[in-house]
């Protein structure tokens, strides 16, 4: 009997191994089952949702609290196009995800001769939101292709990039490959940019610091600089829980008034891994956020520099490298300002004291689940409870609080998100925030949840329809229309899936709920409109 010789979908489960991958979203089909051939015997862990799309925001919300990329399994055709939205998202918050395809057999490629699952261009179409993507043809080439896929995925900015391999490409011999994860040189600043930046905090008496999304990987280096400089640190939504507690946090939108002053009022202000985005800065799309000429922009990606608030002093840099850096020089430096705790809890103050009656409720609600389950990270989609914490929330760690209403905007992301970061950090529970509009868009994973016992509770904000639609279109004198979809009996339809349900109408009611029920489960809050 001669020796079986491993395929490249045998080599590819393997290689993913090699990598460090232990947790693969998928939906098989008959275009991807030679990439299970050996998954079965390999330590990587499958999960399936109900819809690709579940796929890729399960990716999403794994890597957010992994920091390790998150990888899908998807079909030609319909099984790629349905993970494009969720790749659009990862690459609005630089979020790293592998998307591993299959396309059609080499010779069918471009001929549009309607086989099974045929698009005229694949690769091109995962190109309009990937990084990266490529089709692989050479069998040879898997693991060169595959490290190339790491690097561009995890190297800069990050973000999702895609690898298609032809149905009849999955099935030759490999041969033996070996990968190991490219190491990354961490780009740090130019000694004349260094110079430069330290120049500018030794002048500074009233500096604050903003920071994004790039700064939740280096946290501790972020405390003990604004420690040292002692200033304000403004947190925007993918930051939040950096500065967790902090007499210098600001866990408050730029959005807000008082936040703009504070920044506004500063003779030194660092724009620490943000991209400066209006669903960040200007959710209310006023125009009124703006920047003093003394900004410091320090960001990994050359070309977000380019773009947004121009900077006296833009600096193209891994943050965590810069801010070392920067502490190794705290001496020519430290002790230049003062007054940070104050003028945070300034800002603090007004920021909650701007909140409208309901948004501080909500924002009440949320710190209320912490109390609950102080350990939990909770994930939202683009609803009340969301927009309300997104402009205020003291998240007690990073990615503790992320969400889908910033960046891309999608909705139908949270449930899927919760289960992919329930798998993330086993142990630690997660509440995924929804709408009853939203929720409906993936609903269906409630099943991918009890399939792999996810320890997640989902929270139905339930106000009978999208009432932040129905508000704006009032606003603009427009007649509500199309805001008031039907919604299911959710408990009903949490039965059916085996999850334990429970209505409430108070605080109270969902706070005693989160604390009885075993996860998952399902949580519908009825609201009143």
């Amino acid at each position: 009997m001669s020796e079986h010789a491993v395929t490249v979908g045998e080599a590819l489960v393997t290689l993913l191994e090699q990598a460090g991958v232990d947790t693969v979203f998928g939906i098989p089909g008959v275009h991807t089952i030679e990439l299970y051939r050996g998954l079965a015997a390999s330590a990587i862990r499958h999960v399936t949702p109900r819809h690709e799309q579940g796929a890729g925001f399960m990716a999403d919300g794994y890597a957010r609290v992994t920091g390790r990329p998150g990888v899908c399994f998807v079909i030609t055709g319909p099984g790629l196009t349905n993970t494009l939205t969720a790749m659009a998202q990862a690459r609005a918050d630089s979020i790293p995800m592998l998307v591993i395809s299959g396309v059609n057999a080499t010779a069918t490629l471009g001929r549009g001769r309607g086989h099974l699952h045929e698009l005229p261009d694949q690769a091109a179409l995962a190109r309009s939101v990937a990084l990266w993507s490529h089709t692989l043809t050479d069998p040879a080439e898997l693991s060169t292709v595959l490290e190339q896929a790491f690097r561009v995925m995890t190297g800069g900015r990050p973000g999702p990039v895609h690898l298609e391999i032809p149905t009849d490409v999955m099935k030759l011999p490999a041969g033996t490959q070996s990968f190991t994860p490219p190491a990354h040189t961490r780009p740090r600043p130019s000694s004349a940019d260094l110079a430069a930046a330290i120049d500018m905090i030794a002048h500074a008496r009233h500096p604050a610091i903003l920071i994004g999304g790039g700064a939740v990987g280096c946290a501790d280096a972020v405390r003990r600089f604004a420690e040292a400089l002692d200033a304000p640190v403004v947190s925007t939504t993918n930051a939040r829980g950096v500065m967790a507690g902090h007499v210098l946090d600001v866990p408050a939108s730029p959005s807000f008034g008082c936040v703009r002053d504070l920044l506004a009022e500063a003779d030194l202000v660092l724009a620490l891994g943000t991209e400066l985005g209006p669903t960040d800065c200007d959710m209310y799309e006023d125009g009124g956020f703006a920047l003093p000429e003394t900004l410091i922009r320090v960001d990994i990606d050359a070309g977000q520099l380019s773009r947004g608030a121009p900077a006296a002093l833009a600096i193209e840099a891994d943050l965590g490298a810069f801010l070392e850096d920067l502490l190794g020089e705290a001496g020519t430096w430290r002790g230049t300002a003062g007054g940070g705790a104050q003028r945070a809890k300034a800002t603090r103050d007004l920021a909650k004291a701007s909140l409208g009656d309901t948004y501080r409720s909500h924002v009440g609600l949320i710190q209320d689940i912490w109390q609950v389950l102080p350990e939990a990270t909770l994930v939202g989609d683009s609803t009340q409870l969301v927009y309300a914490g997104n402009m205020y929330v003291d998240a007690p760690r990073h990615a503790s609080w992320f969400n889908s209403a910033t960046g891309f905007g999608t909705l139908g992301y949270a449930a899927p998100a919760a289960i992919g970061a329930a798998l993330g950090q086993p142990g630690r529970p997660v509440v995924a925030l929804l709408g009853d509009g939203g929720f409906q868009f993936t609903l269906a994973e409630m099943g991918s949840a009890r399939d792999c016992n996810a320890d997640v509770a989902f929270v139905v904000w339930n106000n009978a329809g999208y009432m932040e639609i129905e508000t704006s279109m009032t606003s603009a004198s427009i007649t509500p229309i199309g805001v008031t979809p039907l919604a299911p009996d959710f408990s009903a339809i949490a039965a059916a899936y085996g999850l334990p349900s429970r209505r409430v109408q108070s605080r109270e009611e969902l706070l005693q709920a989160l604390k009885d029920l075993p996860r998952p489960c399902l949580i519908e809050y009825l609201d009143s409109r």
